[in-house]
Parts: structure tokens; C-alpha cells; sequence
């Protein structure tokens, strides 16, 4: 049971995106505002980087102690790193400086002290303010330099929604003035808030009263036409950007009701993927004429992804499977499904892209530099991280900055991966 629980921890995973609104300055050299980047696909734009690591791994630029426990990711803007875990008895929103030095610690509502406790969803930057949601439905904006809370209030309570087994995790999208959020529930299942107040713009229908899945909701455009992407516990819906509606709902039931991948849009085709003993990965093709659908293009049961999230480069998707696949790490051709190679590699895990590359990290501590290739797995370079952070590294890597950016329960590690 503790296994499964797993699947809730880090709810992501790559979506090609191309409307997001985010403000910063076009020259701030370390950006990655929101959970997968400031693309939605996983992919640093980082250039200069080492193509192989020494023994011992790349240089360990420092580590700050102290922000909380938890499988939150960071994100990156202005000079400042932001992350989130359980500090005592509260949810805490924390605020780093490049240095690593710690700049502020504000409350988002009580700790998380269920299965697996600790934060899930990455808070979300957007110009002078940084917003987060907590696992108990606490969406909270404050000023990214203060910590000063602008407003607050909590989606669950205040849209009829429902506590998912293992609390929300999405990590909160921001569309121009909007927030896009999805408490779920007989009574809506995403909703649009004003970003400036916190005062309701739009709230879609119910998705057939599914709870919230574990994915963040991702933004796209297709055909001019603007919608949002996401997994409840049962499906992946789709939603009319502008005003809410509810477009289309398509059963993907897994054995926990756990979804956690961001659905991966490309070229009007949508991939999702769950474990548990579900079909795994599948494509749909996305028709917006006439009454918007999906059709399925194929499936794979070789990348059942947990939690871990892929990456899709140069027409292959990579990631790592649950069960089906034998807890492999998997290389899928984009346009036809077919498996190019598994290979076990460092342990399950997850992954993202920086400079041609793929830095991966399993769910004990192993981190792996691997070349994408559609003939092989071929790993470069693994190191080992200390000891000293408590469960499972399940929180995404990130390489921002020149520095690769590691989590491990109250711990973040920063290393030099600059040529």
C-alpha cells in the first residue's frame, strides 16, 4: 500500500505549450518559473554544460537545510529559488537566494501529515509574485521578495471538492490574468481565478464528479483555439481556456485512481500515462471540429509512468515505467508507439532535458547522465547523493542556471554542471 502511494509525490510531466503567460525580464539568466519549465516541456535552455561528469559527480555548488519536508520541486526567477515542505505543524512556502542562503518562510496552511507527508505541488512564479497550492487545497499568492501574503483562500472549501487519497499536487498554471487551478468534485472540475485577488472568473462543470488527479493542468493552443489540459483521478479532460467549458472527457482509469503526468501535447496529438496496471501510455488524436474529442492513436504498456514524468525530443518519448514495463527506463517513438529499448539503468525515476542530455534520478538517490538515443540506453556519467534527507528522491531535477537543482526531503542540493 505504502508503494502505491508513491504515485501522488511528483505529478508532472512535459507538455509542449505555447501561450503560457509568464512576466520576467528577457535577459534573467536562471528562469524556470513553473513546475517543467517555463515551456511546459522539461527542457532547460541551458547551453555549456559538462558532457560527462567526474567520478565523484559535478561539483556541489552548496546545499541549504531547512526547507521542510516534502516532494516539491524548484523554480527559478529574478535571483531567487522557491520551494515548499511540511516545517513542524505548517505547510511552508520558502524562499532561497542563487547563494543558497535562505531569504524567507511564510505559512500556506497546516502541514500535510498523511501518507507520504510532506508538500507535492512546486509553487509558481509569475513576475513580482509566487503562488502555491497546498495538498489540502490552500492556494496562497505572495510577493516574491517579501513572502508578504497578497491573498489566500482554499479551492477545496470553497468549490464542494474532495481531498484526493494522497492530496492535491498540481502545481498551478497561469494563463495572462488568470490562475488555473482544479479542485474537482460533483460541482466543477477546473476553475480560473483572478490572479491579482483571488476572486472567481470562471469555474468549469463537473467532469462526471472525478476528483482531482495528480497533474498539473497544461495550456495549449491548437486550430486558434485556446484549452487546458489535465488528468482527473479517472480521465483526461479538456477545458475551453477562455470560459470554462467542459469540451471533452476521456475514461483513463488506473487501479488507485492516481493520474499524475501533465498530458504531453504535440502537434495535435495528446499522450497520458499512468501505472497500475492501466494500459499505460496512450496517444489520442485531438479533433476540435464540430464537438471537440480525442480519438486513440495507439498505446504502450512498456511506459507506465508513476510519477516521474518524460520528456519528448527529436520524435522519441523517454521516461521510466511502474509495473508493466519492470520499473525500466523506456524510449517510445513519438508518431507510432513502438518501444526502440528498456533497459533498467539507475532505478526508476524522473527526468529532465538540458543541452542535448538527459539528467534522470531515481527514487533512491542514484542520479544519471544519459545520452538520447533511439537505438540504446546509454549512460554517461551517475553519481550517488549523500545521505541525509529522509524517504524517497522523488521531487523532479532541475538544471537552471548552469546548476543542477536536487531535492531529498529537507534538503537541496545545487552542483555545478558548467563546462
Amino acid at each position: 500500500m505504502r508503494r502505491f502511494a508513491a504515485a501522488v509525490l511528483l505529478m508532472m510531466t512535459m507538455a509542449v505549450v505555447v501561450s503560457v503567460s509568464m512576466s520576467v525580464a528577457a535577459d534573467d539568466p536562471a528562469f524556470w518559473p513553473r513546475f517543467n519549465g517555463p515551456n511546459e516541456n522539461n527542457i532547460s535552455s541551458d547551453t555549456g554544460l559538462l558532457d560527462q561528469w567526474p567520478d565523484a559527480g559535478p561539483r556541489l555548488a552548496w546545499k541549504a537545510q531547512d526547507i521542510g519536508e516534502g516532494y516539491a520541486g524548484v523554480t527559478i526567477a529574478r535571483g531567487m529559488i522557491y520551494t515548499a515542505g511540511n516545517v513542524d505543524r505548517k505547510m511552508i512556502v520558502t524562499a532561497l537566494d542563487l547563494n543558497g542562503q535562505m531569504r524567507w518562510q511564510v505559512e500556506n496552511g497546516d502541514a500535510y501529515r498523511k501518507s507520504y507527508p510532506g508538500s507535492r505541488g512546486t509553487p509558481t512564479i509569475d513576475g513580482d509574485r509566487v503562488y502555491h497550492e497546498s495538498p489540502t487545497g490552500q492556494v496562497v499568492c505572495l510577493d516574491a521578495k517579501t513572502g508578504k501574503q497578497i491573498w489566500t483562500r482554499n479551492i477545496l472549501d470553497d468549490f464542494n471538492g474532495e481531498e484526493p487519497r494522497w492530496g492535491l499536487a498540481e502545481s498551478v498554471l497561469i494563463d495572462g490574468p488568470r490562475l488555473i487551478c482544479c479542485p474537482g468534485g460533483p460541482k466543477t472540475a477546473v476553475v480560473a481565478l483572478d490572479k491579482q485577488t483571488g476572486k472567481t472568473v470562471w469555474q468549469s462543470p463537473s467532469a462526471d464528479g472525478d476528483l482531482a488527479g495528480y497533474a498539473s493542468p497544461a495550456l495549449v493552443e491548437y486550430q486558434g483555439r485556446r484549452l487546458i489540459l489535465t488528468m482527473t483521478d479517472k480521465a483526461l479532460i479538456g477545458v475551453d481556456a477562455n470560459n470554462g467549458r467542459l469540451l471533452f472527457r476521456h475514461s483513463h482509469p488506473t487501479r488507485w485512481e492516481v493520474n499524475a503526468l501533465m498530458p504531453v501535447f504535440h502537434e495535435g496529438r495528446i499522450l497520458v500515462s499512468s501505472g497500475y496496471g492501466t494500459t499505460g501510455s496512450v496517444m489520442f488524436k485531438l479533433s476540435l471540429a464540430g464537438k471537440p474529442s480525442v480519438t486513440k492513436l495507439w498505446s504502450s504498456k512498456e511506459l507506465d509512468n508513476h510519477h516521474g514524468g518524460v520528456v519528448l525530443l527529436d520524435g522519441r518519448v523517454y521516461g521510466a515505467g511502474h509495473e508493466s514495463g519492470g520499473e525500466n527506463w523506456v524510449c517510445l517513438d513519438w508518431q507510432s508507439g513502438k518501444t526502440l529499448w528498456t533497459a533498467k539503468g539507475i532505478g526508476k525515476g524522473s527526468l529532465t532535458c538540458a543541452d542535448g542530455l538527459l539528467y534522470t534520478m531515481s527514487e533512491n538517490r542514484d542520479v544519471g547522465l544519459v545520452r538520447p538515443t533511439p537505438q540504446r540506453y546509454e549512460l554517461i556519467s551517475q553519481f550517488e547523493l549523500p545521505r541525509g534527507g529522509k524517504g524517497k528522491t522523488w521531487a523532479h531535477p532541475v538544471v537552471c542556471g548552469g546548476r543542477l537543482y536536487l531535492r531529498h526531503g529537507n534538503i537541496l542540493y545545487a552542483y555545478d554542471v558548467r563546462k
